[in-house]
């Protein structure tokens, strides 16, 4: 008994998680990539101090409008950072890969598998998500559709629909996790362009985030904060991405003898 137990535990854990599936399908894995711990630590600390930013301003003012509002929009924000990233990210990579003289610009293009898994990753959980809704709301199948075969049958036909929706239900939780965590790393990382060149995301970061600032300008504010507040708030994202891409950019010259110079073998 106890070993069929420890059987079974072995097993659940071996139930990949949505948060490692996410991770391992956005963040940048080349293997020859320079990899910077210091990039890397001043990244995570820049995400850090903004959940903490954005955590005390939700609790030192109230919501302008509800919350199911306020979490839509937060949602719709994500995915308009997705597609300005996929947008900004696409003309950028295309300039580089044209600039880029031979055999380099074949190299990189050669690279865009990992971008591309990235993106697919996403709209692949995004789709299965919203599979999920379909079947339990009973858009796609429902007892209806089945119809009335005795009370036997019935009730296996009713046994069957609740294990399904248990299971799209579980489903559902493991796509939207999964989803979140992708676009949230997708975002971090530009969509693993750093599997392309080292330099991509500290050049595409700051076009990313200035465009996601103008748009932010015409939305209207989360929060009923004093307007200083709101600005100073709103800045903080940019200014922070934009000197952080500069320090990176200078760093991977100065300490890795990387520049666009010799990305481009110019």
């Amino acid at each position: 008994m106890s070993s069929s137990r420890g059987a079974a535990s072995a097993r659940l854990r071996s139930i990949p998680s949505p948060f490692a599936v996410a991770t391992t399908m956005t963040v940048p894995s080349r293997p020859d990539r320079i990899e910077d711990p210091f990039v890397a630590g001043l990244q995570w600390a820049r995400t850090a101090v903004g959940i903490v930013a954005t955590v005390w301003l939700l609790m030192a003012y109230p919501l302008a409008e509800g919350r199911e509002q306020f979490v839509m929009g937060k949602v719709e924000d994500l995915l308009i950072g997705s597609g300005l990233t996929l947008a900004v990210g696409l003309v950028a990579v295309t300039a580089f890969i044209a600039m880029a003289r031979s055999p380099l610009g074949r190299r990189y293009a050669a690279r865009l598998t990992g971008p591309l898994s990235s993106l697919g990753a996403i709209a692949l959980g995004a789709g299965a998500a919203w599979l999920m809704v379909m079947m339990l709301k009973g858009d796609i199948i429902s007892t209806a559709d089945v119809g009335y075969h005795g009370i036997l049958i019935g009730l296996l036909v009713v046994a069957l629909f609740i294990i399904g929706g248990l299971v799209c239900a579980l489903l559902l939780l493991f796509a939207l996790l999964f989803t979140l965590v992708a676009l949230v790393q997708g975002l971090n990382s530009c969509f693993r362009l750093g599997d392309v060149h080292e330099l991509l995301p500290a050049l595409i970061s700051p076009l990313l985030v200035w465009s996601l600032f103008v748009l932010g300008l015409f939305d209207g504010p989360d929060v009923a904060a004093p307007p200083v507040v709101l600005y100073t708030f709103l800045l903080g994202g940019p200014v922070s991405v934009t000197a952080l891409s500069v320090w990176e950019v200078r760093r991977l010259r100065t300490h890795h003898g990387v520049t666009l110079r010799g990305a481009l073998g110019r």
